[in-house]
Formats: C-alpha cells, structure tokens, sequence
C-alpha cells in the first residue's frame, strides 16, 4: 500500500480533466507575448485579486523575489512576520537579488499595526538600513496555515503607505485564506501593492505562481522574471491547469482544512505532543515535540514506517498538510497511524 502523503500541498498529481486541459492547450510564444493561454490566465487573476495586471511564473519562491525586487532597493530593511517564508525558505535569495535586509516582528507569522510602526526605521538615517517595504504572509505556512487578521493586515498597509512604505502580500494559501475566512481574493488583496498567489498547493496545479500588481509593476516584473532565470515560452501547457484549477479546485479547499482539523484533534493531547489547535485553520497543522518526546526527526522517521509521510519542520517541530490528493478517510487512518506512532515514541 502507498504512504499517505502529508508532506505538504505540493506534492498532488495533476487529475485527468487537468491533464486533458493541457493537453489541449492552445499555445504561442510567450515571450512576446503570444500565448493565448498565459494571457487568459493572467488576465483572469488579476481580475480575481482585483489588481490591474498579472504575471505567470514557475514557482512561488520567484514570485517572492519578484515582489522584494519590484518595491525595494539595495541596502533596504523589510519587516516580515516572524516564521517568513522569504526568511526561512528561499535559500537566502532576497540577500542575493534584491540586496535587502528582514527585521521580523510579532509571533506565530502575525503582526499588528504598532508592531510594524515600532520596527520602522527612518530614511536618510547616517545608520539605520531605511525601512523600503512591509511583507505579509497569507497564510502563514510556519505559523499552522493561520489566516492573516484581515483587520490587522489592512491597518498594517495604511501604516505603511502614510509612511510611504510599500506593501507586499506573499498570498501563495491566499485561496486557503479565502476559504476560511469567506473574504473574497479581491477583499484580502487590496491593502496591497503587490501580491502573489500560488497555484502549485491548494489548487494542485504541477507549477506555477502568479504576481499582481499595477501595471508598470508587472511590466517591470517581466524583466526581473527575465533575469531569474523564469522567462519561458509555450508555457500555454501549464497556464491551462492554472485555469482548470480555477475552475474545478477552489470550493473542495474547505475539506482539506477539515481534513487537517480532523488529523488535529486526534493528536492534540497526546504524550509529548504541543499542538494549539487555534492555528489549525486551514490546510496545514504544525505541531512540536517537548524535550522528553522524540524529536521531528524521529518522529518523521517512525511515521514513513507506519505508512504516512510528513515533514520535519525544525528539530522538534513537525508539519502535516492536507491536500486534494488525499480522502477524508485517507486523514482519518493516517491520523490514527500518527497517533499510534507517536504514542509508542
């Protein structure tokens, strides 16, 4: 019997309508502009973020780098939530591309607006790297998937525009947000300058992330796009699962965050198991191992013996998501499975 896969969204196989659809695709050269397929889709998501452009890309990770690169200068300080993925998971590439700095703030990935005020430093300071762009994640992937306080997001991008600070949404769960908190994608956008979705999770597309933006933004963006190596050309194939997902993926996202809540709450309470089931709020459940307990290490090793696979996310720290490749029941035994393994830990 196949493991059950927990490892993260990411790791879903495109269905045979999505298959067909790409199949399908009609196709030109996108790098001047001529694939019918990525402009359907571009245009399509920049209306659902309600932004005025958009660009395809093949990874959430570059949209990322896009984003820090569009609004920021060499030498410049951005204030990120504590846990960023533009910290923690892009290999160090905002010091390589774009030349910044991170002051992180809050905890858990979440943030409020005094927060963001007491980390700004000021420009033209003889010391102080100036403070260029304010990055929100949403949701937060280290935090449990927690959804950003729409309250808190929107008073943090008025703070920063009065300081004419940018403002930048790392959205790759944004349909995950917008599932669970009932906020349209346009509604959870529009503080922002800049922002990024992601189809490769969630949606269970095979690649691809989107960057939002006016449009001298996005126009910039094709450069840097260029200069990261991320310009391609029929890439039409793969703008048609981004819009079958669109189409067929985004009302099923509600089950896998009740999947992730049901794995939750049958290992909340377990012998050295921490787990704030307040976090469990979308797809993704994180939880850590006190010093008594076996470490993440351990843990992902006894459960990959049991048949489920996840990720270790620090050295005590454990990470399940769920995804549309797996059944409510697929959840429900690796949930039992996990509970055993980790009991007998």
């Amino acid at each position: 019997m196949l493991p059950i896969d927990l490892r993260s969204d990411t790791v879903t196989k495109p269905s045979a309508g999505m298959r067909r659809a790409m199949a399908e695709a009609p196709v030109g050269d996108d790098q001047y502009g001529e694939d019918p397929t990525v402009n359907r889709l571009q245009e399509r998501v920049a209306e659902l973020l309600g932004k005025e452009a958009a660009l395809f890309v093949p990874s959430g990770t570059m949209a990322n780098q896009i984003g820090l690169k569009l609004l920021t200068r060499p030498g410049d300080d951005v204030v990120v939530g504590d846990g960023a993925h533009v910290v923690w998971h892009e290999a160090g590439a905002a010091a390589a591309n774009a030349g910044i700095q991170f002051t992180v703030v809050g905890q858990g990935g979440v943030f409020g607006a005094a927060d963001f005020a007491a980390a700004c430093k000021p420009r033209g300071h003889i010391v102080y790297p100036a403070t260029a762009l304010v990055a929100l994640e949403n949701t937060h992937n280290r935090g449990g998937g927690v959804v950003f306080p729409q309250e808190d997001a929107a008073a943090i991008a008025a703070a920063a525009r009065a300081r004419g600070i940018s403002s930048y949404l790392d959205g790759a769960r944004l349909f995950n947000a917008a599932a669970a908190s009932g906020l349209g994608l346009a509604a959870l956008a529009q503080p922002f300058e800049v922002v990024s979705v992601a189809l490769s999770k969630g949606l269970g597309c095979p690649v691809g992330s989107l960057v939002a933006g006016r449009r001298d933004d996005i126009a910039r963006a094709v450069r840097f796009r260029r200069m990261f190596g991320g310009a391609m050309r029929q890439a039409g194939m793969l703008a048609a699962a981004g819009l079958y997902a669109l189409d067929n993926n985004l009302d099923r996202l509600a089950a896998d965050h009740a999947n992730a809540r049901l794995i939750a709450e049958r290992l909340a309470g377990l012998p050295g198991v921490e787990l704030d089931l307040a976090t469990v709020q979308t797809n993704i459940v994180i939880f850590h191992m006190e010093p008594s307990a076996p470490d993440a290490e351990t843990v992902v090793a006894r459960a990959r013996e049991a048949g489920v696979l996840v990720s270790a996310f620090a050295a005590r720290t454990v990470r399940v998501v769920t995804h549309l490749d797996v059944s409510r029941e697929d959840c429900r035994r690796a949930a039992d499975l996990l509970a055993t393994a980790l009991e007998q830990a």
